[in-house]
This record gives structure tokens, C-alpha cells and sequence, in this order.
């Protein structure tokens, strides 16, 4: 495991910063890819659905977590 890094990402034409593991953003961008989206439009998604009370960085790592277990399950 990496440590983390902190990367700007692009929400609603918002400058924010995010910091992750490295294998986190990999796997990221690698979602965002097969959703032939960008990363900063995958976050602002994951950023619109998330509680309040939950951080950014915490939603994305939920996500990708999320996204493996489904592709996990499939037949």
C-alpha cells in the first residue's frame, strides 16, 4: 500500500483537493475509463450522491470499493 497523495479535482467548476492512496486513484481513473467518463465527473457524481457528513475522499474509496464487489458478483 502507498501513501497517499493529494490531487485537484474539478467539481461543479470548483477547485478541490483529494487525497488518496495511489492504488486508489488507479483504480479510479480505471472506472472512470470504462464509464468513458472523466475522473472529474465521476467525482462530482460521487460527490452529488454522498451524505454530508461524509468526505469526499471517503465517498470515492466507498465507490470504488462499491464498483469491485458488484464486478465481483458477476456471473
Amino acid at each position: 500500500m502507498s501513501r497517499p497523495v493529494k490531487r485537484s479535482l474539478t467539481l461543479h467548476q470548483h477547485r478541490t483537493s483529494v487525497t488518496l492512496e495511489d492504488e486508489f486513484w488507479q483504480a479510479f481513473r480505471e472506472i472512470a475509463e470504462a464509464q468513458n467518463k472523466g475522473i472529474n465527473q465521476l467525482a462530482t457524481e460521487i460527490d452529488d450522491a454522498r451524505d454530508p457528513e461524509i468526505g469526499l475522499a471517503t465517498a470515492i474509496r466507498l465507490s470504488v470499493l462499491a464498483h469491485y464487489r458488484a464486478a465481483s458478483k458477476e456471473p
